[in-house]
């Protein structure tokens, strides 16, 4: 039976052998990453950290293996899930050389989706570690690709605002997160970015004087884990520091998880000028020592300093009698004799001609119909000019 057998047992292992080598050999690159991207989801999804961080090292080994415009996508999500694992592993400054190798690559082979990713996740970083001054140079050092995805966007101008507003900057942070809230996904997957948003565009606009409307708050999605910034902008909006510290104390937790803790304290001198504003507003002439009760101040001296900050600041219009211990309001002047009108206005037609020109940029044109019907008249008139000339020709 041997002797007849036209193949023997070890020659189809052997042949086996070289058809498995021959077939790893002639496996893609685009199917070799995405599975890759499949075990990393896997091991994401079971929550098997270390053995993700131990694959994700040769995952990267095999990334700098390939250079293809077919792998760019595939590629912008396997480095979400290495830097995810790096994250949950508390190893995020040594996966900065990882990512800024990346980014390189990325922007020499004019991988845009790669390299705005590469961007957000480095920004992520760096917010996590408080580096935000080495945040801010690589926002001014690197140029945001344009051409990316929606998701990736958001993400951006998100922590781009709560850069700017960790530097003060609040215009350009409530810009910025209004945009990342316009370009977040309508899906029940990103609700929880929006929630995000949301809360520091709330907290930027209380920094910046204003008060949110209370539609922003009516979202049956929202309204939950909207519940402690409703609080603050109660405070805010009576100037009562006995409610906002109540509200600390309340959701004090809650606040430092969504890291927006610092950003809320800063608003007690927000609480105090709009309390000093009222009161002011109110009485022609008040003693500092009511001021104090009215505030929940410590002391009569520190309602005078706080008056006095206040004045200079030009929230309120009074003079302070250092001798007699009052404050008295002087006649409101028109606001419509000052450049603050000018100044609204013009923030008002700014925003609008960004949202234009942001809208007008995400349009997709569809085919012009009356283009394409002239050039087949066209064709179909030189057709029958032809066939006339032909038939003349024989005639003759």
């Amino acid at each position: 039976m041997r002797a007849l057998s036209p193949f023997n047992q070890e020659e189809l292992e052997s042949d086996d052998v070289n058809m498995e080598v021959d077939s790893v050999k002639e496996v893609l690159p685009e199917v070799d990453v995405f599975i890759h991207l499949l075990v990393q989801i896997y091991l994401h999804d079971l929550g098997e950290t270390k053995a993700l961080y131990m694959f994700n090292k040769s995952v990267i080994n095999t990334l700098k293996g390939y250079n293809k415009r077919t792998l760019d996508y595939i590629q912008a999500k396997v480095w979400y899930y290495i830097f995810r694992s790096s994250e949950i592993g508390n190893d995020l400054i040594n996966i900065r050389g990882e990512l800024m190798n990346a980014l390189r690559t990325a922007t020499l082979r004019h991988d845009t989706e790669t390299r705005a990713s590469v961007i957000t996740l480095l920004l992520r970083n760096y917010i996590l570690t408080n580096d935000i001054n080495q945040a801010y140079n690589l926002v001014e050092k690197t140029e945001f690709p344009d051409e990316a995805t929606n998701s990736v966007v958001a993400r951006y101008y998100y922590y781009l605002a709560r850069i700017q507003t960790i530097q003060l900057d609040y215009s350009s942070a409530h810009e910025c997160v209004i945009t990342a809230i316009r370009k977040c996904p309508q899906t029940k997957h990103a609700l929880g970015f929006l929630q995000s948003a949301t809360k520091l565009r709330i907290l930027i606009q209380l920094l910046t004087g204003e008060i949110p409307e209370l539609s922003s708050f009516d979202d049956v999605k929202l309204t939950k884990s909207l519940r402690p910034y409703s609080e603050v902008t109660k405070a805010v909006r009576l100037g009562d520091l006995t409610i906002f510290n109540q509200a600390l104390e309340n959701y004090g937790e809650h606040l430092k998880k969504d890291k927006n803790y610092n950003l809320v304290l800063r608003l007690r001198q927000n609480v105090i000028k709009t309390g000093i504003r009222i009161i002011s507003l109110s009485y022609k002439r008040i003693s500092l020592k009511d001021i104090c009760i009215k505030l929940h101040l410590d002391s009569e001296l520190t309602a005078e300093y706080i008056a006095a900050k206040a004045i200079k600041d030009g929230v309120i219009d009074a003079t302070i009698n250092h001798t007699k211990g009052y404050m008295e309001s002087l006649d409101v002047s028109d606001v419509y004799n000052t450049t603050a009108p000018q100044s609204e206005f013009d923030r008002r037609i700014k925003f609008c001609m960004q949202l234009h020109d942001d809208s007008v940029k995400a349009m997709r044109y569809p085919m012009n119909e009356e283009k394409r019907d002239v050039t087949a008249d066209l064709q179909s008139r030189e057709r029958e000019q032809e066939i006339l000339q032909f038939l003349q020709d024989e005639d003759y």
